[in-house]
């Protein structure tokens, strides 16, 4: 397995472009399934995760020709002839349970592996079956996993008991072929369902109420082909502002909507940090070192998990002490060992983490548990006195597309290691 090694205490600065958003495109690529003609995405991040759901895509029957070079990918699945994604494609990645909808919209029947637990807790699909239920779709539990079925989708009210962001997109996307209206309520609000409702738009449905509570969307007998450009990765963006941010550094990322990350930028300002706002991008400016700010991580608008271990690295350097709370998953805290590795003077309570800033962190081997814990112990690198090795590198390449030769533009001393070249 590859290592990545950083030569910490070198100041950050310049730009660097977003990739497109892996969590937008995992939906819209499953989302290809709804029709038979051809649908052309545009920047497709090369990752792990997208590999994997190409190949499940392919397993199901889709045609890709993908250009990972140009970052396109273009799909037809003129008949799915297998209706199972199996437990070896689909174990590594969650994201797969998105299949359930399209397939259950456009062919009436759906075998998907459940999904098991992972590092940080378990992802129940509740919300996903009670709401296909309730347009109709008969559910079984069988050998490890989700067998449904339909005959026709009818359109239905569903009221989500907690906002899903996984669970909104699969009836969303269940609902466009669906007969009659349907109404999804209490729906997550993050800017991936949005751009998961542009695309099918794109391919003649007809969705209301994106990006709110409500989701109105009228089904349509059949949807057709679309060229579609990913929106960019605001987590992506995020994290490489809070490594300009630790560094003391000056830095711009490119091609992200500042308002898809507002709750970011505003407790960067909170903690010292200048930050500019642009139509297509977001600059970050050092003030100095950190000041202490507590965080509480929730559902979009409010800050999200996904920055939740990033953000600790950067109140590991801050001045004062800071209170993380985690509200979305009860094991997310896997980075805190690692990060005490470097001298961070963390203390877990709960469900929230207490955090004393200090003035240094010192380089130490460090062991990657998920992939955002990943991205938050490379910060810790880049800002520690001496030599850091982060090993379990493949957690990173499930969302973070290049991230050693975007950080060595804006300054970094990192390059990933080929384990066999240290003991």
């Amino acid at each position: 397995m590859d290592k990545i090694r950083i030569q910490g205490g070198k100041i950050l600065n310049g730009n660097v472009e977003v990739s497109g958003a892996k969590n937008a495109a995992l939906p819209i690529l499953m989302a290809t399934l709804l029709t038979d003609q051809e649908c052309i995405l545009g920047r497709v991040p090369d990752l792990q995760d997208i590999r994997t759901t190409i190949k499940v895509l392919n397993h199901l029957g889709t045609e890709t020709t993908s250009d990972f070079s140009a970052h396109t990918l273009k799909l037809r699945a003129p008949e799915v002839k297998c209706f199972e994604a199996p437990y070896d494609l689909v174990r590594t990645m969650r994201a797969s349970v998105l299949v359930l909808g399209p397939l259950l919209a456009r062919y009436g029947k759906a075998k998907v592996s459940l999904p098991g637990g992972c590092a940080i807790g378990a992802r129940p699909i509740n919300y996903h079956l009670l709401g296909l239920e309730r347009l109709g779709a008969k559910i079984e539990l069988e050998g490890g996993y989700v067998i449904a079925s339909a005959q026709k989708l009818r359109g239905n009210r569903v009221a989500f008991e907690f906002p899903s962001v996984t669970a909104t997109e699969n009836l969303m996307m269940a609902a466009v072929l669906a007969e009659g209206e349907t109404l999804l309520e209490n729906c997550a609000k993050e800017p991936e369902i949005v751009d998961l409702a542009r695309m099918l738009r794109s391919m003649g449905a007809q969705i209301e109420g994106e990006g709110t509570e409500l989701i109105t969307i009228q089904g349509k007998k059949s949807l057709h082909g679309c060229n579609y450009q990913i929106v960019g990765d605001r987590i992506e963006a995020s994290t490489y502002l809070a490594a300009g941010f630790l560094t003391g550094g000056n830095v711009r990322v490119d091609g992200v909507d500042p308002e898809t990350i507002e709750a970011v930028l505003g407790k960067f300002e909170e903690a010292g940090a200048t930050i500019i706002r642009e139509a297509h991008s977001v600059g970050l400016r050092s003030n100095g070192r950190p000041k202490a700010t507590n965080i509480t991580t929730l559902p979009f608008p409010g800050f999200p998990t996904d920055m939740q271990a990033q953000f600790m690295t950067v109140m590991a350097m801050a001045e004062g002490a800071s209170l993380i709370t985690e509200t979305i998953f009860e094991n997310r805290f896997m980075h805190v060992s690692e990060l005490v590795r470097l001298g961070a003077d963390i203390t877990i309570r709960g469900h929230s983490a207490m955090v004393h800033g200090q003035k240094t962190l010192k380089g130490a081997p460090l062991m990657a548990t998920d992939l955002r814990a990943s991205a938050s112990l490379v910060l810790g690198g880049l800002c520690a006195q001496g030599e850091t090795w982060v090993s379990r590198v493949y957690h990173l390449d499930r969302g973070y597309e290049n991230m050693e030769s975007k950080l060595q533009k804006l300054g970094a001393v990192i390059e990933r290691v080929p384990s066999t070249e240290r003991s």
